[in-house]
């Protein structure tokens, strides 16, 4: 399937890069091209910037009913053109049709969740102590929010930046990933279409000097905000920062461990593992990567699960029957390849799994290897179908073994011991415990510490990146 030639969308058009450049955008499946997309130019960059400062001036000057409207407006076009989004996130980095029905309605939700939420919002008042002054605190948008996109889910990124910032009344440049650029160029498509207000929402990609250094130096944004790798939220604040005082927000890598004790329900944990496992095949930043698991139950759960994975099967498309599809691009194929090496010289058993899988696309077989507790490659995040497996003997040992990484976004726990769960919550230095299940919604925050960042995704604990709090005092007559 090819979508044809898609162009940016900037200042309220959509328009060719300035200098005439294109990106081929191609299914990580079978390597056909997907569609062409206009690359935008240093000038472009600059174009959107200044076009993303009058549409703040515009934006935030309207009042929440209007900006309420046209989120609306956007969210049913959205609804509208389903089918297409979908099969562009199908197409663009091989999400099986299923999963992609998830990535189109985090959007969907985000834009009917944030409106409300931003609206009720409360003004704080302000005791003072003295009597004699009052005050409050309001709440003003922070400005113009440049947002960078991971690759892994391109709606569901996007409407995690898109809801609370056009909700605080920002306005926004969207920079998608070069591995899935097309689902975000149809969103300005669908901006265009219905009008949205000029340079309130922008989307261009391009060159990292051409379009992702320009937009981080620039003195313009207020708020630069992230979906990605520790790597690239070091470098993006690292350059950033040399020109202004910038807000950051930045949901970097993860490094999940699952932790199965003694006394959990065996089949529950299975299954949770492979679901978190092979799903979006692995490419997901809360997906568990280490599994430790106690020794009485190692080679049973071991065993399950490499059953569960040998029987998962590679493919593509809206008919095939499968469970899998290929990871994104050539670059994460050999990443796992390498992975799996690491993991055999430091002393891992492979199980099952350990190769591509087919002969064309981006495809690698769910993998099971069983490590030592000291191996290094548990210090690095997989993102994809590899489970790295460690036994354990004692609750102490287990949660020296998973805080051991620089990583802190989710963790996952299974017990039927309360008091377990409960201290597990407390020590596991993680932003997100799951004990016995997992779940993800719009209202239920998301956020990491230490290297996978800081800022919150999701909830209205989202809305802090976008909002400036303003103290008011005012002398009463005396």
């Amino acid at each position: 399937m090819n979508f044809g030639y898609k162009q940016l969308y900037v200042g309220g058009e959509l328009i060719d890069a300035s200098d005439g450049s294109t990106f081929e955008v191609k299914c990580p499946a079978d390597g056909s091209t997907v569609a062409s997309l206009a690359w935008a130019s240093p000038d472009d960059t600059e174009n959107a910037l200044q076009s993303a400062k009058r549409g703040f001036l515009t934006w935030s000057s309207m009042t929440h009913a209007e900006r309420a409207g046209w989120i609306a407006k956007l969210r049913e076009k959205i609804i509208e053109n389903r089918e297409e989004l979908r099969s562009a996130i199908m197409y663009e980095m091989g999400k099986r049709w299923e999963e992609t029905e998830g990535d189109l309605s985090s959007i969907i939700d985000a834009l009917e969740y944030y409106p409300t939420a931003y609206h009720a919002l409360e003004p704080d008042i302000l005791t003072d102590l003295d009597g004699d002054h009052r005050h409050h605190i309001i709440h003003q948008p922070v400005g113009v929010v440049v947002a960078y996109l991971a690759y892994n889910f391109p709606l569901l990124n996007l409407g995690f930046k898109l809801g609370p910032a056009l909700a605080a009344g920002c306005s926004i440049i969207i920079k998608p990933s070069e591995y899935s650029p097309l689902s975000a160029y149809l969103i300005g498509t669908y901006c265009a279409e219905i009008g949205f207000p000029p340079g309130v929402i922008t989307v261009l990609c391009g060159e990292l000097e051409d379009v992702g250094i320009p937009l981080s130096v620039s003195t313009i944004p207020q708020l630069v905000t992230m979906i990605g790798s520790t790597e690239t939220a070091q470098k993006l604040i690292a350059q950033s920062s040399t020109s202004s005082i910038k807000r950051y927000s930045m949901e970097c890598g993860g490094n999940a461990p699952f932790v199965v004790f003694a006394d959990a329900d065996l089949n529950k944990a299975v299954a949770d593992a492979v679901a978190l496992k092979i799903g979006n095949a692995g490419q997901i930043c809360v997906a568990p990567n280490r599994f430790f698991v106690h020794q009485s139950l190692l080679g049973s759960f071991t065993d399950s699960l490499v059953e569960e994975f040998a029987n998962v099967r590679l493919g593509f498309g809206k008919q095939e029957d499968y469970e899998m599809g290929p990871l994104t691009n050539a670059q994460s194929v050999i990443r796992m390849e390498e992975i799996v090496d690491l993991a055999l010289q430091q002393g891992g058993v492979l199980r099952c799994g350990g190769s591509r899988g087919k002969e064309d696309g981006h495809f690698f077989e769910p993998t099971v290897i069983v490590l030592p507790q000291d191996a290094p490659v548990l210090q690095s995040e997989v993102f994809g179908p590899i489970a790295m497996v460690v036994g354990f003997e004692r609750f102490e040992e287990v949660v020296l073994a998973a805080n051991d990484t620089d990583a802190g976004l989710a963790s996952y726990v299974y017990s039927q011991d309360e008091g377990t769960l409960l201290d597990m919550s407390r020590q596991l230095e993680f932003g997100e415990v799951h004990l016995n299940g997992f779940k993800f919604d719009i209202y239920l925050p998301h956020g990491g510490i230490k290297n996978s960042g800081f800022g919150v995704d999701c909830s209205e604990r989202a809305l802090d990146d976008y909002i400036i709090r303003k103290r008011v005092t005012q002398a009463l007559p005396v």
